[in-house]
């Protein structure tokens, strides 16, 4: 297991090497100029484009500019912006906890009440229940997050004015404490409900596919037909074979959801890492799109480990010795 987990540890690092390489490449590609955005429209002359272009090393071959930034890298400074001239990293810690807390928390709302739910259609396959859910399901997967989010807010907060609108916390509420935490979760109900809603059909079906998929094996039905107990069979050997789509499925939505929860959070006014892609975006603000991208890429390297280990524990079928 150890070497197996190295194995997968240099291939993660092999991966964001390339997807740094790569997004270097398409960022300066893309079309916009940062230096002409940030000197302006009105005042700006060549004089002092010039000076600015030179200020932040784009008057550079962009190979040469990529071994400087790589060179940075190596040594911990993932440059400054060059919109705040506040260091990337700095930037990037400042917006990353709240993201992490949306989107883990949709993430497990939506792991835990779409595998139920699935799990629960899946032993009563055809009944009323089943169809409805089935029904609800395909509704809610179809509805794009930033809508529901707005429905959310006229219902909740125009009309029964029972959540917040926007923001993370109330800025005249000055809370410390418990009540802070309390005041961050009244803040991320609503958002967070617009992610899990949309997030809990893909769990719903994928669980009730795979329990169906397992409980039709002959295995199963040789353990019917020795009379262990229907509960016994499901525990031991039905639940651990129909998880593991499960735990693929959460471990790519939980990275790519760090940094791809940006529409709900523009909706919500929600101070992540997202929207602050968004308006990096906008800028041309090349060092901290590459700041943002490399957290995404190490994200989604690091989830891709935890579920090839977790596949193991889950499944003793799985044996990684051959891999040696």
């Amino acid at each position: 297991m150890v070497k197996y987990v190295g194995k997968r540890t240099m291939t993660g690092l092999l991966c964001i090497v390339m997807a740094l390489c790569i997004n270097f490449i398409i960022i300066h590609a893309a079309p916009g100029d940062p230096i002409r955005l940030l000197a302006g429209t009105d005042a700006a002359t060549p004089e002092m484009i010039a000076a600015l272009t030179e200020k932040y090393g784009l008057d550079q071959p962009v190979h040469i500019q990529f071994i400087r930034y790589a060179g940075n890298l190596l040594r911990g400074d993932m440059g400054t912006s060059i919109y705040t001239n506040e260091p990337v990293a700095k930037e990037i810690m400042d917006r990353l906890g709240p993201t992490i807390l949306l989107a883990l928390s949709a993430s497990l709302t939506a792991l835990l009440l779409g595998t139920m739910l699935g799990i629960f259609c899946a032993r009563h396959v055809g009944s009323g229940l089943d169809m409805a859910l089935g029904s609800v399901s395909y509704l809610f997967d179809s509805t794009p997050s930033f809508w529901l989010g707005l429905m959310l807010i006229l219902v909740f907060a125009s009309t029964l004015h029972i959540l917040p609108t926007s923001g993370m916390v109330d800025l005249r509420g000055r809370y410390t404490g418990l009540a802070h935490a309390l005041d961050v979760v009244r803040h991320l109900i609503l958002p967070g409900m617009s992610l899990s809603l949309t997030l809990i059909p893909y769990y719903f079906r994928i669980a009730r596919s795979s329990v169906i998929q397992v409980m039709n094996e002959d295995f199963i039905t040789t353990l019917r037909a020795t009379g262990m107990p229907e509960k016994d069979i499901f525990n031991k050997y039905v639940f651990r074979n129909a998880i593991l789509p499960t735990v693929t499925i959460f471990g790519i939505q939980l990275a790519f959801l760090i940094t791809g929860a940006s529409i709900v959070e523009i909706v919500f006014a929600w101070p992540g890492l997202g929207s602050f892609m968004m308006t990096a975006i906008s800028r041309r603000d090349y060092p901290l799109l590459m700041g943002i991208y490399l957290i995404m890429s190490i994200c989604v390297a690091v989830m891709m480990i935890v579920v090839d280990v977790l596949y193991s524990v889950l499944d003793p079928r799985i044996s990684h010795d051959a891999e040696r």
